[in-house]
This record gives C-alpha cells, structure tokens and sequence, in this order.
C-alpha cells in the first residue's frame, strides 16, 4: 500500500501542469470580440450591444437590432439554433430574410461550437430593454422580399473547410479573415446592388466615406512593403511606426476587437493577408499633370513640414510619416482629406494633428492633399478635388 501512495505523490508531482481551459462563456466573448460585435451593436446612447448602431447604405440606413438577452427587444427568446441559422444563412428567427448589412455571407463559415459559444457569451450578459426600429431603407428595399433575388445571387451557405495543403496557421488566419472578420466587407468593392465584388476582393474600397486600404501583397497600394511582424503589430496596436497609424473605422475596429485577439490569431491572421496575391485594378498608370502643386508645396512648407519634416519623413515615435503612408497612398482621396480637415487626437504616443478646417480653403485642402500624394516618391493620383472637400465638409464635420 505504501508504495502505491509513494507511486501515486510521484505521477502527481512529475505530471505536466494542466492549462486552464477557458469556459464557453469565457471563450464566447473572445469570439465576440473577434466578430466585432460590439462596434455594430452598440448605439450613440453607448450602451453595449443594445443595438441602435447607424449602418449606412446606397438605399438608405439600418438600425443594428439589440442582441443582449432581453425577451422582449433582444434575443431573449432565440435558441441556440435560432442564433446559427441567423450567423449561417441569414435567416432571423420569424423566418424572414436579413439584410446582409448583418455580414452573413462571412458568417456562414463560423463553426456551430462557435457560434453556440458566442450565444452563451450573449446570454450571459445582463438584458437592456432597447427596442429598435431597425429599417430605414428606401422604396422597394424596405420591403424584406426583396433580398430573396440578392440571396440567389450572392449568396452561397458555406461553413469553413480548412484546406489540407496549408498550415494549421494559415487556416486559422484564413477562419478569422474571411468569417468572423470579415476584413473583406470593408476592404473589397461593391457592385450597384451592394455585392462585394469577388474578382476585385481585398483590392480597397470607399467605406463611410472612409477608404480602406488593399489588403494584397500589391507592392504599391497594398501590404508588399510590410512583413508579418508589421501586419500583426498594426492590428494590435493600430499603428506601426514609421509607417501609419489606424484612422476612422479602423480605429475602431482595433479598439473594440483587435487589440483582445491573441499574439497567435494575430500572426495568423497576419500571415494569410501576407499571402493574398497582389492585385493591380487600383495602380493609376501615367500621372496627369497637376496645376496646383507650386500651391500645395507652399502649403505645406507654411503647415505641415515643422512636424513631418521634410521629404515627409516624419519623427519616429512623435508624428508618422507621409512618405509611403498607406492613408496618403490610397487611391481614393477621401482619409488623407479627412486627417486635413478632421485631425486627428492623440494616440499610440503620438501627439495630435489639429484640424485644418477653419484655416484652409477647399481648393488649399485639395491643393495640399494632391502635393502629399505625389511627393518624396509617393504615387498617389493627384485627383483630390475642392468639391469632394465641400462635401467631406457638410457630410463630416460638425455644425
């Protein structure tokens, strides 16, 4: 007997320590946080997943519905099956068609533990009466039959399958990127009826007025210049110096989701943009000539250069820099616009830039931003205009 005791005390002792596994709870709010539940469902009153959140479209807004456990205004009432079948084919729990300004189509490929996992997590949380009128669409489109012809044509039920002759990283990347993600609902084109457009995906599009970058290993207009290491730094921490910082939605996405990813899902995700093949539907070809630069060069000699120095390079760790910063490189004018007139606050230990607005003509932002896009080696179209300034200014600044 004595010697089973001591053989006992001796497995116990020279046993491997046993991780903690987190609970399903535990493990549905990291999932959350990775679907970026919270910067969809949180509306202006700030009051977490109770819904509320503006979703606008060509065909007018959507109000995001409230998902805290509330029987009467949230999914109180919903199973487990009602939830992935609203994740997996975008069908609400009355049975009716939901309009893909809920990702859906990415959706689908979450697994059902995990969305049994996120629906735990949402269970848990204490219920918030929030009652929303969440359609605001314009004629015909309010009208819920009419996603029946967008789901035949878009839409395709697909959970994720990992692909045998790629990594276990790899696969992981791919999982997060193209399902909870969704990275290309921001970052891809679409078509007149709101469709991503799959032949042009990743490529970069305009979002809230907001362009959001290529995602492609394109060497000029995408991740070409960046490593692995870059990737997964930017979307921790929103900012890689020497390089760029997140501006607009992308700030909000590495502060709501992000920034809780793990190092690992972080890397992977990394490493599957890293190998997104490059694309050139948004290279400009020749460069027209540019009328205002003589204008925009002086502007930023009287503005800029004192904190971005000359030849754009910025001071590490004090002001980014404007040579081969994506913001300023992005073939579509409206962010580095935006940074003009907006600013941009503190963050990253980076000091703020003041807005431009009160100070600088349209045709001078125009003129300014065109001078940034095609200097120090920059590439950018010089096709800033002063009435796509006028209307950043009546659609973005406050009154």
């Amino acid at each position: 007997m004595k010697a089973i005791v001591l053989i006992g005390l001796a497995l116990v002792f020279n046993a491997n320590p046993i991780e903690a596994q987190p609970t399903q709870v535990q493990r549905g709010e990291y999932l959350a946080r990775a679907g970026d539940c919270i910067s969809c469902h949180t509306g202006s009153d700030g009051k977490a997943l109770a819904g509320g959140g503006r979703l606008n479209t060509p065909f007018g807004y959507m109000l995001t519905p409230n998902i805290t456990p509330d029987a009467a205004t949230g999914i109180g009432l919903w199973s487990s099956n009602d939830f992935y079948r609203a994740l997996h084919e975008g069908v609400n729990r009355a049975g009716e068609d939901m309009y893909p300004t809920m990702p859906y189509d990415f959706y689908t490929k979450v697994s059902r533990a995990d969305s049994d996992a996120i629906y735990a997590y949402l269970r848990s949380l204490n219920p918030v009466t929030s009652l929303i009128d969440v359609n605001h669409l314009h004629f015909p489109f309010d009208n819920r039959w009419t996603m029946a012809g967008w789901r035949e044509l878009y839409f395709t039920e697909a959970t994720f399958i990992a692909r045998p002759d790629k990594s276990a990283g790899w696969n992981r990347g791919a999982y997060l990127v193209e399902g909870l993600g969704h990275c290309s609902a921001c970052h891809s084109p679409r078509n007149l009826l709101g469709a991503v457009e799959k032949n042009k995906e990743f490529a970069g599009a305009v979002i809230d007025g907001w362009f959001a970058l290529n995602l492609s290993e394109d060497i000029t207009t995408g991740l070409g210049g960046w490593t692995i290491e870059d990737i997964a730094t930017y979307l921790k921490t929103g900012a890689l110096k020497g390089k760029t910082t997140a501006i607009g939605p992308m700030a909000e996405v590495v502060h709501n989701s992000l920034q809780y990813l793990s190092n690992s899902d972080l890397q992977d995700m990394a490493a599957y943009l890293k190998a997104i093949p490059p694309e050139s539907p948004l290279r400009t070809g020749r460069r027209r000539p540019d009328a205002t630069r003589a204008q925009g060069a002086k502007l930023y000699l009287d503005h800029c250069v004192g904190c971005h120095q000359s030849m754009g390079r910025g001071i590490l760790g004090v002001f980014p820099p404007l040579a081969g910063n994506g913001v300023v490189l992005a073939p579509d004018p409206a962010d580095i616009l935006k940074v003009i007139l907006l600013g941009i606050p503190s963050q990253n230990g980076l000091i703020a830039m003041p807005s431009f607005a009160a100070s600088m003509t349209d045709p001078q932002v125009a003129a300014l931003a065109n001078y940034v896009r095609t200097s120090w080696g920059n590439s950018g179209p010089p096709d800033a205009t002063s009435s796509e300034v006028a209307g950043l200014r009546a659609g973005t600044l406050p009154h």
